[in-house]
C-alpha cells in the first residue's frame, strides 16, 4: 500500500502564495499549533498524525477557502484527540475558528442504537451545522476525503462500512451544494471498495482506450478552435472532459448498455466570458455537428438547484461517432467545480452576500422534517428526497423557472409557491388547459394555480404528492387547525392521570408548573404540552411523574413520605354521574366511548344511564332536559370495545394492518375489508382497549404503515 505524503515545506510556501498579513499568520500558527499537540500521535498507516490535519488543509486551499477555515482545518481534531480546549483555542486563533473547529468536532462526537438511528442524526446534525455556518461540511468533506483516500489502512469491515456511509450522505450532500469535484472522487473512492470487481474492470477498460480517447478529443478541439477563430475571435479555452467512473457504472446500470454506448464518455468543455459567448458557440457547434434529438439541455436559462449551469449537447461527428459538449462561462465553471466553496475563492476572505438565499433549503429542510418525522428510516428517506433526487423545471405564468423533485403534481407546485397558496388551492392549469391537482408535472411546463378564500388542503393530497415538503407542510396544516381539541384532550387526558394516581386535578395541574415540564421538552408553552398529549405525541404518565415531584418539593418531608405512594380511591363503576357513583351505566355502542373521551349521559326510563362520547351524533337527537354530566371516575379497569376505519391505497395494507394488531397484542373482534375499483383499500376493525391513550398510539402506528393515508374512529 503506498502511504499518501505532504511535503510540509511545500505547503507553508503554498499558505503564503494564497494568504498574506495577519491571514497568513493565522493560517501558520494554526498550523505549528496542531504540530504540537498532535506530536507523537500516529495514523494506522503508521504516519504522524499531522500528516492528516495538513491533506485536510492542503484540500481547503485548493477549494479556495478563506483563512478562517484552512486554520481550522489544520485544528480540526485538537479538541478531540489531544488536550486543546476551546478557551485555550479562542484565545489563541479567535472564536471563528473555534466555532468552525467544535462544529467539526460534534460531527465526530455521535454515538447512536442503530445504523438508520445513526444515518438520520448525522444527516441532521450536518444540516444544523450547515445552517450555522456551511464551512463547517466544507471541513468535514475535506476530512472525509483524505479518510478515504487512506482508506485502505483501515479493517475491511470498516472500509465497508465508511464506504457505504460516504456514498449514502457525503456524496449526495455534496453533489446538493454543487461541489462536482469533491462528489466525484468520494463517489470512486466508495466504489473501490463496495464494488471492487466492476471498479477495476471498468478502470482497466478505460485505461485500454484513453490514447484513443485523446486521440479524438485532440481532433475534435482542433477542428472547433479553427472554427471559433474563424467566426467568432473571441476569448476561449477547450479541454477534455474526464467522467468519474461511478458516473460511468451507473450509467451503465441504469440503462443495461456497454461503455461503448454511454455517449458522454467523450466531451469537450468550452469555456468562455460571457453568456452570449455560451449561445453563439452553441450555434457553431450545431453547424460543425449533426445534434442528437432529445440531448440538448440548458442549464444556463434552468439552473440546477445546486446553482450548476451551463449548455449541455451531444451532437454526431462525420464517423457517426456521439459525443458530448459542454459550453459555460468561467464563473459558472468554478461554481460547477467547487459549488458552495466558490463563494470563497478570489474574494479576499469576503463572502457572497447572497450566500444566505442560495442556502437557504438547509433551514427550510430542517423546519419541514425535524418535528414531523420520527421515525428514522422515514427521516432520512425525506431528506434524501428533498435534498438528493432528480428534478423537474416547470415555470409560473411569469416565467420564474421552479425545481421540484421528480414525480411532483400541481399540489407540490402550489406550496413551492406558497403554503398559503397550497391550502387555498383548488385546480390547476398546465399549458392553458385545466387539469386535476393530482396531475403529475414534465420538465418545461407552465403551471397555474387556482385558488379559493374557503378552500382548505385534503388528507387525500397525502396520496399523491412527492415532496416531502409538501406532506410536512400538509400535516403541519392539520396539526395547527386541531390544536385546541388537542389542547381539550390533553387536559382531560392529565385530569384522568391525576385521579389514576391518587391526586386531584388542583394538587398537581399547576399552570407554572406544566410551564416548567414545557421547557424541558422543549416546548414553547403550557398548551403545547397539553396539545402534545392530545394528539399522542407525550404519553400522561411522563408528565405526571414530573407534576407528583413538583407537588412533593412544595410539602414538608414528612408529610411527602407518606404522600409518596397514594392509592386512587376504590369505584364501583368507570364512570360518575353528576359526580356520584355506583349508578347503573351503559356505555353506547353507536359510538364506543372509550376512557379519556369526553362523554355525556342519558337518563333512560328504567334502563339506567346511556353514556355516549359528547360528540356523538346521536346526541343531538337526544331530549335535552334528561342529559345529564358524565366522567370518567379515578380507577378505569377493563377493555373497551372500539371501532376504527383504515383507509389505504395498496390491498397489502390488510395484513400489515392485521399483524400490527398481532404485535401489540390487541385484541381483535372484528374484521372486515372491500377494495374499490380504483384499488382503494377501506378496512373496518372492532378491537378491545383500555383508554384513548392506547388507541391513539395505536393509530399513530397505523399512521406509519407506508400505505395507509388515514385512520378515523368509526
Amino acid at each position: 500500500m503506498t502511504k499518501i505524503t505532504i511535503d510540509e515545506n511545500e505547503l507553508i510556501e503554498k499558505v503564503k502564495h494564497v494568504f498574506s498579513g495577519t491571514q497568513c499568520e493565522l493560517v501558520l500558527s494554526a498550523f505549528a499549533f496542531a504540530k504540537e499537540k498532535h506530536e507523537g500521535q500516529f495514523r494506522l498507516s503508521g504516519e504522524p498524525y499531522i500528516i492528516h490535519p495538513c491533506h485536510v488543509a492542503n484540500i481547503l486551499l485548493d477549494l479556495g477557502m478563506d483563512a478562517e477555515t484552512v486554520a481550522a482545518g489544520f485544528l480540526h481534531d485538537v479538541i478531540e484527540d489531544t488536550d486543546a480546549t476551546h478557551e485555550i483555542l479562542e484565545e489563541r486563533f479567535g472564536a471563528g475558528v473555534t466555532m468552525l473547529v467544535e462544529g467539526v468536532t460534534k460531527l465526530n462526537k455521535l454515538q447512536f442504537k442503530s445504523k438508520e438511528q445513526a444515518q438520520a442524526e448525522n444527516l441532521r446534525k450536518m444540516l444544523l451545522a450547515m445552517a450555522k455556518d456551511v464551512r463547517v461540511i466544507i471541513i468535514k468533506f475535506a476530512d472525509r476525503l483524505h479518510n478515504m483516500r487512506s482508506l485502505s489502512y483501515k479493517p475491511e469491515e470498516s472500509r465497508q462500512a465508511i464506504a457505504q456511509e460516504t456514498m449514502d450522505i457525503y456524496a449526495p450532500l455534496a453533489a446538493r451544494l454543487g461541489m462536482s469535484q469533491i462528489k466525484g472522487e468520494l463517489e470512486d473512492l466508495s466504489m473501490r471498495y463496495l464494488y471492487p470487481k466492476e471498479y477495476y474492470e471498468l478502470v482497466d477498460l478505460i485505461s485500454s482506450k484513453k490514447e484513443e480517447r485523446d486521440d479524438f478529443v485532440r481532433k475534435v478541439s482542433e477542428e472547433l478552435k479553427a472554427k471559433l477563430d474563424e467566426q467568432l475571435g473571441i476569448p476561449y479555452e477547450i479541454n477534455g472532459r474526464s467522467k468519474h467512473f461511478y458516473s460511468i457504472y451507473r450509467k451503465m446500470k441504469r440503462q443495461q448498455s456497454s461503455i461503448d454506448q454511454i455517449y458522454d464518455l467523450m466531451a469537450i468543455r468550452i469555456i468562455v466570458d460571457t453568456v452570449k459567448d455560451c449561445y453563439n458557440v452553441l450555434g457553431i457547434v450545431h453547424s460543425l455537428w449533426t445534434p442528437l434529438p432529445g440531448r440538448f439541455k440548458d442549464y444556463i436559462a434552468m439552473p440546477k438547484a445546486n446553482m450548476y449551469q451551463s449548455l449541455h449537447t451531444t451532437v454526431l461527428n462525420e464517423f457517426g461517432a456521439p459525443f458530448e459538449v459542454q459550453i459555460r462561462t468561467k464563473e459558472m465553471h468554478r461554481l460547477a467545480e467547487y459549488g458552495i466553496a466558490a463563494h470563497w475563492k478570489y474574494k479576499d476572505g469576503k463572502t457572497d452576500r447572497t450566500l444566505d438565499e442560495k442556502i437557504k433549503w438547509i433551514r427550510e429542510v430542517m423546519a419541514l422534517h425535524e418535528s414531523d418525522v420520527e421515525d428514522s428510516q422515514e427521516y432520512v428517506a425525506a431528506l434524501k428526497t428533498e435534498m438528493f433526487n432528480d428534478e423537474v423545471f416547470v415555470f409560473t405564468p411569469r416565467g420564474d423557472v421552479i425545481n421540484l423533485p421528480a414525480g411532483s403534481t400541481v399540489v407540490d407546485f402550489a406550496y413551492a409557491i406558497h403554503s398559503d397558496v397550497g391550502n387555498k388551492c383548488t385546480g390547476g392549469k398546465i399549458n392553458m388547459k385545466i387539469v386535476s391537482l393530482s396531475t403529475k408535472l414534465k420538465t418545461g411546463d407552465i403551471v397555474e394555480i387556482i385558488t379559493s378564500a374557503s378552500a382548505k388542503p385534503s388528507r387525500d393530497w397525502l396520496r399523491f404528492v412527492a415532496s416531502p415538503s409538501t406532506k410536512a407542510r400538509i400535516r403541519q396544516y392539520f396539526k395547527r387547525t386541531m390544536r385546541e381539541e388537542n389542547v381539550r384532550i390533553g387536559r382531560d387526558m392529565l385530569i384522568a392521570a391525576c385521579k389514576k394516581a391518587g391526586y386531584s386535578a388542583k394538587e398537581l395541574m399547576v399552570e407554572s408548573w406544566i410551564y416548567e415540564t414545557a421547557e424541558r421538552q422543549s416546548f414553547s408553552s403550557a398548551d403545547d404540552v397539553l396539545a402534545a398529549v392530545g394528539c399522542g405525541e407525550l404519553k400522561p404518565k411522563q408528565i405526571i411523574d414530573k407534576l407528583v415531584h413538583r407537588y412533593l418539593q412544595t410539602i414538608p418531608k414528612e408529610e411527602a413520605k407518606q404522600t409518596v405512594v397514594r392509592k386512587p380511591s376504590s369505584s364501583g363503576n368507570n364512570v360518575l354521574i353528576d359526580g356520584e357513583d355506583g349508578m347503573q351505566v351503559h356505555l353506547c355502542k353507536c359510538c364506543n366511548p372509550l376512557p379519556g373521551d369526553r362523554i355525556i349521559g342519558y337518563v333512560t326510563r328504567g334502563r339506567g344511564i346511556n353514556v355516549h362520547r359528547a360528540d356523538c351524533k346521536n346526541v343531538t337527537e337526544l331530549e335535552n332536559d334528561r342529559l345529564i354530566k358524565a366522567e370518567w371516575s379515578g380507577v378505569v379497569a377493563g377493555k373497551f370495545s372500539v371501532t376504527l376505519v383504515v383507509f389505504a391505497d395498496e390491498t397489502s395494507a390488510i395484513n400489515k394492518v392485521t399483524e400490527l394488531f398481532s404485535s401489540m397484542n390487541v385484541e381483535l373482534t372484528h374484521i372486515a375489508a372491500a377494495v374499490d375499483k380504483d384499488k382503494k383499500v377501506k378496512i373496518e376493525v372492532t378491537a378491545e382497549l383500555a383508554g384513548r391513550e392506547e388507541l391513539i398510539s395505536l393509530k399513530n402506528k397505523l399512521m406509519q404503515i407506508k400505505s395507509v393515508t388515514d385512520v378515523v374512529r368509526g
